[in-house]
């Protein structure tokens, strides 16, 4: 059976994740502890023990959730006693770069100090208020974008993250972000929900920060991952070095084409989909995306068993 391994983005974050799969995995515990080490101070007791205002900071919420969804990744792994073998692999924003670290493109140790100046240039790419975000929901990617050109003005104010057919983030300046969400309120019934973030994320507003993690990214060390990529980018599979690095290069400024990714992986002939990670929004947008599939989340050590029991079955009726 071909099943994708698929990686959670920031906002799912919340205090204690993955607690109970630390103390029970001792591959996961081994992960949390690469983590500290790699970035100098505890982020495992920031994770476990600390405030939903200390893991909300960007530069903490990225490797926080990369560290957790990896530990959870190697857990399955010690829970099924072999190594998982998935047909694809993708990660919503973040979770892109968690995807490589699992599919053994770059060390955790590499991967935490990452996402950890990831977040940190994000945060300081454009002044507190200057961007905004906005879900849209009960839209299709066409309406939005012509909105988004008639609300900009001069001003950044584009499609983020496709993240279903009909559930859309728009990012920008705030006030050209504004101007959409009047729009659409005097045009559309559709929902609206203002994001609470601290930068506009995926949008032309990031460009200095792809071009600070070029620099940083030709500083590691760098592998053809194991698995192919569904990149962001391009709702399309990458597998080599040059493309994954391109790739990453180009997701930090475009949108996340996680809606078209999910029918991507589905023309590959992907029969399960296993988030791994806290939280469950991918297992809902795939649930949206593809009508009758059941994806599997795994956020505690109790969805972890389900999760090995669901391919341990797979598996034996291959």
């Amino acid at each position: 059976m071909k099943y994708a391994m698929i990686f959670p983005g920031q906002g799912a974050q919340r205090p204690g994740m993955g607690k109970d799969v630390c103390d029970k995995y001792i591959a996961a515990k081994r992960i949390f502890d690469e983590a500290d080490e790699a970035l100098g101070f505890s982020l495992s007791d920031i994770i476990f023990n600390g405030t939903p205002e200390q893991l909300a900071h960007t530069e903490i919420t990225q490797p926080a959730i990369l560290t957790v969804s990896v530990a959870m990744f190697r857990a399955l792994e010690q829970e099924l006693g072999t190594a998982v073998e998935p047909v694809c692999m993708a990660g919503h924003s973040l979770g892109e770069y968690t995807a490589l670290v699992a599919a053994g493109a770059i060390s955790v140790a590499d991967g935490v100090r990452l996402v950890h100046k990831r977040g940190r240039l994000m945060q300081d790419a454009v002044p507190l208020g200057v961007g905004s975000m906005a879900a849209i929901i009960g839209l299709e990617l066409g309406e939005v974008s012509e909105i988004c050109s008639e609300a900009a003005q001069g001003e950044v104010c584009q499609a983020a993250n496709i993240n279903s057919p009909k559930q859309i983030v728009i990012s920008g300046h705030a006030t050209a972000v504004a101007r959409a969400v009047a729009l659409i309120e005097q045009k559309y019934t559709a929902k609206v929900v203002p994001l609470r973030v601290s930068a506009p994320f995926h949008c032309a507003l990031m460009r200095p920060v792809a071009d600070e993690l070029k620099e940083a990214f030709a500083q590691i060390e760098w592998h053809d991952p194991k698995f192919p990529i569904i990149a962001n980018a391009t709702a399309r599979a990458v597998q080599k070095v040059g493309a994954v690095r391109d790739a990453l290069y180009t997701q930090t400024y475009s949108p996340v084409l996680w809606s078209q990714s999910v029918l991507e992986m589905e023309k590959e002939g992907v029969e399960g989909y296993i988030e791994l990670g806290p939280g469950s929004v991918l297992s809902g947008l795939v649930r949206k995306i593809c009508k009758g599939k059941r994806p599997y989340s795994v956020s505690d050590s109790q969805e972890l068993v389900a999760a090995a029991d669901y391919l341990r079955s797979a598996r034996d009726a291959g």
